[in-house]
């Protein structure tokens, strides 16, 4: 994202020089999402991960992105649990605050004192030892060809951070990075999607939302009223909303700019029919959490952390919240590879864990089925039919010639994140870094290799 993010900032820093005050305080809008984007980054990795400030500037912010970003700098105040950003010293002024439970939030309208109330003070969650076997513990049982394989450079691709596999029930290989290791939480971007579904259907289990279910719009007249949670879930609302990072779009506006992500996309026109149109959109995931949270009631932002982590033993997760305590359920949750591999054994066990069902019968199959405006390439519970596109044409299924067992279905990320299921093999691969897209890496390939490997 932070490649796209301030390409033609460069051209305002040019002048900045001759127009130094107007700068400073009426800067650019795409500069305002650059300085906000960095802020953010920074915060989380800073007070989630425990990671160094100056290199995840370095590292997470300026070497994947365009030249511009070389002349961001960032403040981190420990005692207040803030993160400021500014190019050139003056320039765009950046905010970020750490909330306990709800992690970091970006604070466009600088009303930092707001976006701290929403917090909550997380539960002990056992840690797993390294002398039980892995789901309830983190010991592997590692499978020789498979770490092999993990460890080809080719396999793994540029910008490696995490690796699990996970096999009938079992961790049996892993890797992980040059600074990283097992307890690291790294973020998983779009992932967050499927787990936001997760946390839909668990709304359905305790019979407060329906996929049937429409009139999320006060005025029952409003077209929009007519939009069902299955067509949210779907991606096909019909409601306008513009994806792309390469300007201020809807995404980045909502993402950097707006303290109120929910009500941002809420107020998008309804551009097709409900159901007639697929379009990937952040936006409808940050509604449908507005949704469950609604409908949870007053524990809804310590939900997640209670009734779905606790449970998994995901000690490391956390979704944060906005500066209005929307749970940004598109984009924002970190946590640690053993910890993303068990949500994905949790999708792979129809939604049971250790024998307690926590989501409702089916409703995992259902996530799968192909959204019937997505041309197949996207389930009706925010995840994917199909795996990175590489350089794949628009269109054709990416995972073909890699010929994959059809089952195969994805949780997807930017910058490299992914999650493949494959029900038939009992199989989770997680692969988690920093890789751009225009590195064309494709997981496919570990993949096909790992199903090989792991066959009788």
């Amino acid at each position: 994202m932070a490649s796209k993010l301030v390409l033609a900032a460069a051209a305002v820093l040019v002048v900045a020089a001759g127009g130094a005050a107007t700068l400073a305080v009426h800067p650019p809008e795409l500069l305002k999402v650059g300085a906000n984007y960095g802020a953010k980054i920074v915060c989380s990795n800073v007070f989630i991960a425990g990671r160094d400030a100056q290199a995840v500037l370095a590292d997470d912010v300026q070497a994947p992105g365009h030249p511009v970003l070389q002349h961001l700098s960032v403040r981190v105040d420990q005692e207040r649990k803030t993160v400021r950003t500014q190019f050139l010293g003056f320039i765009g002024d950046g905010m970020a605050v750490y909330r306990p439970g709800t992690g970091c939030a970006v604070v466009p309208d600088g009303d930092v004192e707001q976006a701290a109330k929403h917090q909550f003070n997380p539960i002990k969650i056992w840690a797993p030892s390294p002398k039980v076997p892995w789901p309830t513990g983190s010991q592997a049982e590692t499978n020789k060809a498979v770490q092999a394989l993990l460890e080809q450079d080719d396999l793994a691709g540029p910008g490696v951070r995490g690796m699990a596999v996970i096999h009938r029930g079992r961790l049996i290989a892993q890797r992980y990075g040059a600074g990283f290791n097992a307890a690291t939480p790294l973020l998983g971007w779009s992932m967050t999607k499927t787990v936001t579904a997760a946390l839909v259907g668990m709304q359905i289990a305790d019979g407060k939302l329906s996929l049937e279910q429409d009139g999320f719009w006060p005025d029952k007249s409003d077209p929009r009223a007519q939009i069902t949670l299955a067509q949210l879930m779907s991606m096909s609302s019909g409601l306008h909303y513009n994806e792309s990072y390469g300007d201020v779009s809807d995404v980045t506006r909502m993402l950097y700019l707006e303290p109120d992500m929910a009500s941002f996309t809420a107020s998008q026109a309804l551009e097709h029919p409900p159901g007639s149109k697929w379009n990937y959109s952040s936006g409808t995931t940050v509604l449908l959490s507005r949704i469950w949270q609604r409908a949870a009631g007053d524990d809804a932002l310590s939900l997640p952390h209670n009734r779905l982590f606790a449970p998994l033993g995901m000690n490391s997760a956390v979704i944060e919240a906005d500066a209005r305590g929307n749970l940004v359920g598109s984009s924002y949750m970190y946590a640690n590879t053993l910890d993303w591999a068990r949500f994905g054994q949790f999708l792979l066990q129809d939604g049971i864990w250790q024998g307690k069902r926590i989501l409702p019968a089916g409703f995992v199959e259902g996530m799968q089925q192909v959204a019937a405006a997505s041309g197949g390439q996207y389930g009706q519970g925010q995840l994917w039919r199909w795996g990175p596109s590489g350089d794949t044409p628009e269109g054709q299924n990416p995972d073909t010639r890699f010929q994959l067992p059809a089952d195969t279905y994805w949780m997807k990320g930017h910058d490299g994140q992914s999650i493949a299921i494959v029900p038939s093999q009992q199989l989770v691969v997680v692969r988690l870094g920093l890789t751009p897209h225009r590195l064309l890496y494709q997981p496919q390939a570990l993949l096909a290799a790992v199903v090989k490997a792991v066959q009788p």
